[in-house]
């Protein structure tokens, strides 16, 4: 029996939400609940997943900076030298939590960023999982 030729899920493909703006989805997925918070989790936790996975971040560091974003504020993580490994990494990703520094507001605004950056994390994962049984195929 043959398998049916598997065809791309509807919607938007990598390099478009590669191109996404992530830092402007921080900082109004912050600020706003409803469409910008549905956005910040869904196209921009993607995207962001996209990103850092062509840049080789693995998810476990993603992870640790949402631990570092919950109990030391987003500000704080803002100004690591190294928030993720890579200097490309370190750039993209300061971006994103400087911007969401100007919006998120004291321990709630913390906790939301560290929730997408949990999602991020997540979404990496199954990146990688998904990619290593694929290639085994």
């Amino acid at each position: 029996m043959t398998s049916a030729p598997q065809t791309s899920p509807p919607g938007r493909t990598d390099d478009e939400l590669a191109r996404s703006d992530i830092p402007a989805m921080l900082r109004y997925g912050l600020s706003f609940t409803g469409p910008h918070r549905t956005a910040l989790f869904g196209d921009g936790a993607v995207g962001a997943a996209v990103l850092l996975d062509r840049l080789g971040v693995q998810p476990r560091a993603v992870a640790f900076l949402a631990k570092v974003v919950r109990s030391g504020g987003v500000r704080y993580a803002a100004e690591l030298r190294e928030p993720v490994p890579g200097d490309e990494a370190v750039s993209m990703v300061r971006a994103w939590l400087e911007s969401a520094a100007t919006t998120a507001d004291g321990v709630d605004g913390d906790e939301e960023a560290a929730r997408w950056l949990e999602a991020v994390a997540e979404l990496l994962g199954l990146r990688h999982v998904h990619r290593s049984r694929t290639a085994g195929e």
